[in-house]
Formats: C-alpha cells, sequence, structure tokens
C-alpha cells in the first residue's frame, strides 16, 4: 500500500463520519445523547486516522531498508484502523437506538396516533378512565382465536378495558395452551377482567351477511347481543365484515333517520397526529346521494368527538376539483353537500389529496372506498421495500442504514393498517369496531383502543342528536 492511498483513506474517513452525523442531525428527532454518540464517532474515526497516518509513516520509513516486510506491518495496521471506524459506526448505531427509545415524543390522544401504544401511555389513560367492557367475537378472523385472545390479554393489560370474549370456549382454551397463555387467561378471569362465553361458529368470510338470521348462535350475533343487553358498551369483530354489519342492523338497530350504515376508516396525513376519516370504505357497494350526505354528517361528529377537530373539513371524493366533475352519484351529491349547514363543505376531494390533511372527512361510495383503503395497505411494504433497495452497499451502507432505521421504523408505523387496527361502523344503534381479516394481536390491540376512545367520547349520545336535523326527517 503506498503512502498516497494511505493518505487518502485518512482524509476520507473521517470526512464520512462527519457528513453521516450532519445528516443525522438534520432528520432525526433526538437531541443531546445523539450528540454525545456522534462525538464518541468523530473521536474514533479520528483514533483510526492517526492510526492509519502511522501505518503510512511505518512504510515511508521501513521502505529504505526491507518494503515487502514494512507493507505487512502497514496492511496489519490499516487492518486494525478499519476495525476501529467500524467500532466507531457501531456506537452510532447504538446510540441511535438508544436516543429513540429515550427521547422519542409522546401524543397523548389515542386516536391521534394510534400507533403509540408504550406502558407510559396506557397507564396513564388506566387512571384516568373508567374501565369499560367490551365484546369481542373471538371466533372472527383469519387466524381466530389465538392471536384474537392474544391481542384481549395485551389490550386488557395496557387499556382501561374489560373483556367478553365471545368463542367456542373449549377451541378458545386448547388454542390458549398451545400459545402458553393459559397462566395468564386464567388470572384475567380470576380478576374478573375478562370473561368466556359460548358460542357456536363464525360466520365465514366467503358466506353470505344473511346467514346471521339463520345461525342465532353465531359467535358475532353473540357477541352483538351483549350490547343490545348493555352487558358491554362496544364490540368488536375481525370477521365477515358484511356479516357484522346485518348482525348490527338486526340486533341493535339503525339509527334514526339513517339509511344506511357506513364503514369509517382512518388513513394517514402528512402530519401524523390529524388523520383523514374515510367513509364508506366497503359496507354499501351501490349509494345514493343521500347516502352519501348521512355518511358526511356522521363523519362530521365522529371527527368532532374522537379526533377532537373543532370544525372538520368534509371533502367528497371525485376525479376533479371543479363542481361540474363526476358522474352522476357525484354530481347530485356535491348539490346535497354544498346547501348542508351543519358543517364545513370544503368540496371536492382528488385522489391525490386525500393524504395531504387538507381534508378531515372524505365521502365517497364502499366500492371506491373499499379500492382505496386495499390500495393503500399495500404502500407502506413497497415504499420499505423501494427504500431498502435503494441503499448503498458495503460499510458506508450499513453505516447508513443503522442511521436510517428508526426512521424506517416510523415510516411503516405510520401505513401500517395493523397499526390503526379497524374501523367504526357508523350509523347503527351501538359501538361496533371492524377488524381486518388478517388481523394479529396488534391489531387487536388498537381496534380495542379505538372501541375504547368511542365510548370515552359520548360519541352514540351526540349520533343520536342526528335524528333532530330536519334533513333526516324530511
Amino acid at each position: 500500500m503506498g503512502k498516497d492511498t494511505v493518505h487518502k483513506n485518512k482524509i476520507n474517513k473521517p470526512r464520512a463520519i462527519r457528513r453521516l452525523v450532519i445528516w443525522y442531525k438534520r432528520n432525526s428527532a433526538v437531541t443531546s445523547i445523539v450528540d454525545t454518540a456522534a462525538n464518541s464517532a468523530v473521536t474514533a474515526s479520528n483514533v483510526a486516522g492517526n492510526v492509519v497516518s502511522g501505518a503510512g509513516s511505518v512504510v515511508s520509513t521501513a521502505s529504505n531498508v526491507a518494503s515487502n516486510v514494512a507493507g505487512n506491518v502497514a496492511g496489519n495496521v490499516v487492518s486494525s484502523a478499519e476495525s476501529v471506524v467500524n467500532t466507531a459506526s457501531s456506537v452510532v448505531s447504538n446510540a441511535s437506538s438508544l436516543a429513540k427509545n429515550t427521547l422519542q415524543p409522546l401524543v397523548f390522544d389515542p386516536l391521534k396516533r394510534l400507533q403509540n401504544s408504550d406502558n407510559v401511555l396506557d397507564k396513564e389513560e388506566d387512571t384516568q378512565s373508567n374501565r369499560i367492557w367490551i365484546a369481542v367475537d373471538g371466533m372472527g378472523g383469519d387466524y381466530a382465536p389465538g392471536p384474537i385472545l392474544e391481542g384481549c390479554l395485551e389490550a386488557i393489560s395496557r387499556l382501561p378495558i374489560n373483556i367478553k370474549f365471545v368463542g367456542k370456549i373449549e377451541k378458545v382454551k386448547n388454542e390458549a395452551e398451545k400459545i402458553g397463555l393459559v397462566e395468564l387467561l386464567e388470572k384475567e378471569i380470576e380478576n374478573d377482567r375478562l370473561e368466556l362465553i359460548d358460542s357456536g361458529d363464525p360466520i365465514g368470510m366467503n358466506e353470505e351477511a344473511t346467514a346471521v338470521r339463520k345461525r342465532k348462535n353465531a359467535s358475532i350475533n353473540v357477541a352483538m347481543d351483549l350490547v343490545r343487553n348493555n352487558s358491554a358498551q362496544a364490540v368488536y369483530s375481525a370477521g365477515n365484515s358484511g356479516a357484522m354489519m346485518a348482525s348490527a342492523i338486526f340486533r341493535i338497530g339503525r339509527l334514526k333517520g339513517i339509511d344506511r350504515p357506513a364503514i369509517g376508516a382512518l388513513f394517514p396525513t402528512r402530519d401524523q397526529t390529524r388523520p383523514v376519516l374515510v367513509l364508506d370504505v366497503g359496507a354499501n357497494t351501490d349509494c345514493k346521494p343521500s347516502y352519501l350526505h348521512q355518511f358526511a354528517l356522521l363523519g362530521n361528529i365522529y371527527a368532532k368527538d374522537v379526533l377532537q377537530v373543532k370544525k372538520p373539513r368534509i371533502g367528497l371524493l371525485n376525479i376533479g376539483e371543479e363542481e361540474c366533475k363526476g358522474n352522476d352519484l357525484s354530481l347530485k351529491t356535491f348539490e346535497l353537500l354544498s346547501t348542508e349547514k351543519s358543517f364545513d363543505f370544503g368540496g371536492n376531494c382528488e385522489g391525490r389529496d386525500v393524504l395531504s390533511g387538507n381534508f378531515d372527512v372524505v365521502v365517497c361510495d364502499g366500492f371506491t372506498g373499499n379500492i382505496l383503503l386495499k390500495f393503500l395497505e399495500s404502500v407502506g411494504g413497497v415504499l420499505l421495500d423501494i427504500l431498502r433497495s435503494e441503499l448503498p452497499r458495503g460499510r458506508r451502507g450499513k453505516v447508513g442504514s443503522a442511521f436510517l432505521k428508526s426512521n424506517l421504523l416510523r415510516i411503516k408505523k405510520r401505513l401500517d393498517h395493523a397499526e390503526h387496527g379497524g374501523a367504526l361502523l357508523l350509523g347503527v344503534n351501538g359501538i361496533c369496531v371492524i377488524g381486518h381479516g388478517s388481523s394479529k394481536s396488534l391489531s387487536v390491540v388498537s381496534a380495542l383502543r379505538l372501541a375504547h376512545s368511542a365510548v370515552n367520547h359520548d360519541v352514540m349520545e351526540n349520533l343520536n342528536q342526528l335524528q333532530k336535523l330536519q334533513v333526516l326527517n324530511s
């Protein structure tokens, strides 16, 4: 190795570390801990540079005596220098992880940042709210009942809720034994925070929604009856969403003046503390203008009560901003919404504006909304794959990846549907949360947090005030 090469390595390695430190300072949300880590990395880099420089001096001095021997010595010293640089990179990575865990800001409204599930937040909720009973369809979902039970047990420890777990008791207990939850299950039952309620089989994902009328002991029907009898204040199911809506209509009924209930899902926006509510996302594939008008009224109350938006801005999903754009449904709905005085109608909302944060509620028919929902679910994974593939290779890429890791995890949490858990079925006479069919424990916890927040903010009381509006009685 020549003197020029060694001198070049001496210059470039500290520069690379300094560039990474500057980049991290500009893009991370942490303060003093990262600064300390950066200083440690720079110090380590300087040590490495000095060692490399010493290696160059050895080469220069020894070249007049025995160039081959000196070359070997220099090679060993340079190798040691590279090891020091790698250690410095490891220091930065570890400090970055420590800083994220220590200084990541907490948002204390559970629905403004559903993905935040720290124990500190949960304990604060537990001390400020009364525990409520939630009925859970333990047999509904692709992976039920194991992951559903696991999520319920986790939610009980983190949220001020009790669970009435509906399912085939023998199957639930066998599943609990398989995944090692028997002891915890028995403990929560003994503490009166969880109750097992026997039922029949669930309504399958491929079955017609009307099957709920024939199978009265289906798990979703039993869970819905608990709400009807005031034994529970909310119900959650990750099973057949059509069956859940049908069961809700038959068992607890619609709100007076509401023709069709709608499924409202929270989508992330540029401002992570202010999600947008999109409805309907699957309950009604064919809609009339009056249905979309009612969806807007329901969404307006939800945004006020649960999302704590003083004056929600309502948008109508359309292919253009101009009021003359769209199909017949869009044109007639625009006329209805623009004359409504009980909420703030912001006009048409194009697809690119849904996640912009310019609207608090976006209404559309269930066919369009469901496509939008499923598309968004795929965005998080695709985006992360693209970012990973674009990261540089080699040692420098590993150091850069260490800096980016916490940022990538935050991006994933904001886009992952599992972090939001479920969607509210609005327009029925009770709080019903519909989970994704592939829900696992994390999704269940998030959905139960959503149900608790809806109860805690008296959503039903305000939704019942809708019947006083003249438009719903005409």
